[in-house]
């Protein structure tokens, strides 16, 4: 794989913020990239985009380069483990490195898609999101289910989560076949991470988010024009193993 010229700015703008009533943190970096040119450059001209089989992402997703995986990994490593109190005898692993481009229109969703959904139940699994192109691209929700008050769906709740969602579905039917966009009858939307080119961010993977999508806007599955991202998942296990 071809690899490519990435560093951090110097300038780069750092905040954490403590979201809803769980208090999660969640990491915000403005200004990440000193240089995004080689990094869009290569999703533009040399990534190869298909369907996502591990996840159920509407749209496209290529490889992302190593050079660029590991530069981030290395500048947000002690960041990760001190704000989100990941145990010093684990490691830390990239499971899943990807361009990604919202290409799926709103008649070719599957039901997972139209609602707000988790990447992972493990407790220390991480997304990290980094919005690329310029545009007017929807932002990042993060949602709280009514009927529970879940925000974190992990693997002591999923039961009862799956259970709500299920009795909900037999008495009011199967979602609609569209993007999410905000609040509905069964989640709240609490908190918006807005879409700025060059903000990365971090969440855990456990949080009921979605992208805000507006199919007019957002449904594109040009790297050029789209709305790119490079999104990393990141998990942790024993540093005997770490597998």
């Amino acid at each position: 794989m071809q690899e490519i010229s990435f560093s951090v700015s110097p300038g780069a703008s750092l905040k954490v913020q403590t979201v809803g009533k769980a208090e999660t943190p969640v990491i915000v970096i403005d200004d990440f990239g000193r240089d995004l040119q080689d990094l869009i450059g290569y999703a533009c001209e040399a990534a190869e985009y298909g369907p996502d089989a591990t996840s159920m992402y509407p749209g496209l997703r290529a490889k992302l380069p190593k050079s660029y995986t590991r530069t981030v990994l290395k500048q947000l490593y002690r960041l990760l483990f001190a704000v989100y109190s990941i145990p010093p005898n684990l490691g830390m692993k990239a499971v899943n490195a990807a361009y990604s481009l919202i290409a799926t229109p709103e008649s070719g969703l599957k039901s997972g898609q139209c609602r707000p959904h988790i990447d992972s139940t493990r407790p220390n699994y991480l997304a990290i999101l980094h919005y690329l192109n310029d545009g007017p691209f929807c932002d990042t929700g993060l949602f709280r289910h009514r009927e529970t008050g879940l925000e974190r769906i992990t693997e002591d709740v999923l039961d009862e989560f799956n259970r709500s969602r299920e009795a909900y579905a037999a008495v009011h039917g199967q979602d609609e076949m569209a993007y999410v966009k905000g609040s509905n009858d069964q989640y709240e939307l609490y908190h918006r991470i807005e879409y700025r080119p060059n903000r990365l961010v971090v969440y855990p993977g456990c949080l009921l988010h979605s992208g805000l999508v507006d199919p007019a806007v957002d449904v594109n599955p040009d790297p050029r024009t789209g709305r790119l991202t490079a999104n990393i998942f990141v998990d942790f296990f024993p540093l005997e193993t770490n597998q």
